[in-house]
């Protein structure tokens, strides 16, 4: 039984292997300049030698005016550096501008996020960036809460939806980045990854890529574009809003449909987080709103499944929004 869950544990490692597009870093951490600056960066998920986040922090260290910059990855996840030392230990570096290249930082173990000594590193960091396992991405938030980390990482927008992620996004503690609010996202993908999604490429060199739908940041770095209001146009009638069979809520289809004269409770697609302004709207718990106590308590909040239904035909999964007052 432990090797069968060895094998499936490798087999998501090697499937959650993604390297992200250094065009992709650039447009997104332009936003957060300032937080970078006299900071610990850490990028606990990043073997260095192929890593853009690496890149892009060593290249603009200066102009950033960081502290210092980490970068720590999963054994496995190294193709290189393992060729050479022991492949039950992982390796990382260290960068404070002092000199030219970095110093390596010799792990005792694995090099997984979780591990003790990368902990310990963890705790040293202000801010860490990263592409993290998207099958991890719930211990992977967990622990950047318990620790009170600063951070921007990468996701699946589908992560809103758990339990474990969508309260986080209702109190406020984390939210979607700046640079993407839709479409797909390409990203490099090791030698031994089967092409098997929708859309991949093998470049002239042999690289492989593959397009992943729903990409989001997460983050918790303020930026001012997220305080913009939501311009309305429609006006609300029953007729075009009309409400849910097991929630005192109306059904809002698109983001821009979104009545401006309606301060009731909405349910509003996932998509709803690119626009979010907090001082515009609050997220609400679904459970808050239930027509009567035999509706299910949902643990995640939202309005979904058949629960979630209008003369009995079940929605997508809602959000649930309400306008903040004298807004």
């Amino acid at each position: 039984m432990a090797r069968n869950k060895d094998l499936i544990a490798a087999s998501k490692a090697r499937k959650d292997e993604f390297y992200t597009q250094l065009s992709d870093i650039e447009k997104e951490l332009r936003f957060y300049r300032d937080h970078f600056r006299d900071a610990v960066i850490y990028c606990n998920c990043d073997d260095p030698t192929i890593s853009n986040f690496f890149q892009y922090f060593h290249l603009n260290f200066a102009k950033l005016g960081l502290k210092k910059l980490i970068t720590t990855c999963y054994k496995n996840q190294s193709r290189d550096w393992f060729s050479q030392h022991d492949k039950e230990t992982s390796i990382g570096l260290s960068f404070d501008g002092s000199n030219l290249l970095p110093d390596s930082i010799e792990l005792e173990g694995d090099g997984d996020f979780r591990s003790a000594e990368c902990v310990e590193l963890l705790k040293s960091a202000d801010i860490v960036v990263t592409n993290p396992p998207f099958s991890l991405f719930r211990e992977y938030v967990a622990q950047l809460m318990e620790y009170d980390k600063k951070f921007l990482i990468i996701g699946n927008m589908n992560a809103t939806t758990y339990k474990e992620i969508f309260p986080l996004i209702q109190q406020n503690k984390i939210w979607y980045g700046a640079s993407i609010k839709s479409g797909d996202r390409e990203f490099g993908v090791p030698e031994h990854y089967p092409l098997t999604a929708a859309t991949t490429r093998v470049d002239k060199d042999g690289n492989k890529y593959v397009r992943v739908k729903g990409v989001r940041w997460f983050t918790n770095l303020d930026y001012r574009q997220r305080h913009e209001n939501l311009i309305l146009h429609k006006r609300y009638s029953p007729e075009q809003y009309p409400k849910y069979d097991n929630y005192d809520a109306i059904n809002v289809d698109k983001t821009a449909d979104i009545p401006m004269d309606y301060d009731g409770a909405m349910g509003v697609p996932v998509s709803f987080l690119d626009k979010h302004n907090p001082e515009q709207f609050e997220i609400i718990s679904a459970n808050d709103i239930r027509l009567s106590e035999n509706v299910p308590f949902k643990k995640h909040g939202l309005i979904k499944d058949k629960d979630g239904a209008i003369g009995g035909k079940p929605k997508y999964v809602r959000i649930v929004i309400r306008r903040r007052r004298g807004v």
